[in-house]
């Protein structure tokens, strides 16, 4: 009789088992073949089937089959550090540089990335390969000092053809912060002693050329005096020149006009007594001396009749 309980009790818990196990199994397979995925913001999802690339989703929800796989792609801005990287310049300068380039994977070429360089959309290492090998390239057309002063350019310089070669692996370039180049020691002392001395030259050409501006000044002054000296000294001679002119023209005319009529000299000879008659109070001078004119009795004159 216990027999015949016990045997129940191991058929009750058998069937349990295989429920439990059942119930697991059928789980399992529902999660297996769950079709809904997720591709998140700044992503693409890159759908395999048997390792085979057959498609790419934007971001969202994608439904997909139990045979195909979905890969979550960066296409989000990146940035890779350079540090230090080594190039020579034309005149033979070993010059060093570090850099940080900000790039993102071409949303149009995210199966050809996925399939050849990177399955999660990380460059960073053809980017730093690519990056040593522009520097060297555009700091060898340069001469060192032309690498300092024309950084502006040589910057431009690497950013295009950095632009270039990333353009390979499908990345786009959004920009490149350069920090300062970097010479030997033995050049630096150089370049800083060559700054020193240009300085000291603009410092003695500035003086030289505030002296010179100086004594131009001076003269100009000293020219100006001189030509109102003169121009007043021209004015005043030409003023008694014309006062000169004008006398003489006066003196001619008037020495004409006698030449032409004796007569107007007796005339105002004439003139003159009459008024000096005119002003005489009729008295004779009590006292006569030798030889003092005596009013209207001058003996010397000829009378009418003479």
């Amino acid at each position: 009789m216990n027999d015949i309980f016990v045997d129940a009790n191991k058929i009750a818990a058998g069937k349990i088992i295989r429920n439990v196990v059942l119930v697991l199994a059928v789980i399992l397979f529902l999660f297996w073949l769950s079709p809904f995925n997720t591709v998140p913001t700044g992503m693409r999802g890159v759908i395999t089937q048997f390792g085979a690339i057959k498609g790419i989703e934007p971001e969202g929800l994608v439904v997909l089959p139990p045979w195909q796989k979905l890969s979550v792609f960066n296409v989000r801005a990146e940035e890779a550090t350079i540090e230090n990287a080594e190039g020579s310049t034309s005149d033979t300068q070993p010059v060093r540089v570090s850099m940080t380039v900000r790039y993102s994977i071409m949303t149009d070429r995210v199966a050809e990335v996925f399939e050849k360089y990177s399955r999660n959309g990380d460059l960073s290492s053809y980017v730093q390969t690519a990056t040593q090998e522009v520097f060297k390239a555009v700091t060898a057309r340069y001469t060192a000092p032309d690498l300092i002063s024309q950084r502006a350019k040589v910057s431009a310089d690497i950013s295009t053809a950095l632009k270039q070669k990333l353009e390979l692996y499908g990345a786009h370039v959004i920009n490149i912060d350069m920090r300062n180049f970097a010479f030997s020691e033995t050049y630096m002392a150089a370049i800083n002693q060559k700054v020193t001395q240009e300085q000291l030259r603009l410092v003695a050409e500035n003086q030289l050329k505030t002296v010179e501006a100086e004594q131009k000044q001076k003269v100009a002054i000293a020219e100006a005096e001189a030509s109102a000296k003169r121009a007043q000294a021209d004015g005043e001679s030409y003023a008694n020149l014309k006062i000169a002119t004008a006398q003489a023209e006066a003196l001619k005319i008037q020495n004409a006009a006698l030449a032409q009529n004796k007569d107007v000299l007796e005339l105002r000879r004439i003139e003159v007594d009459k008024i000096k008659a005119e002003r005489w109070n009729g008295q004779l001078p009590q006292n006569v001396y030798a030889g003092a004119p005596i009013p209207y009795f001058d003996v010397n004159k000829p009378t009418a009749h003479q």
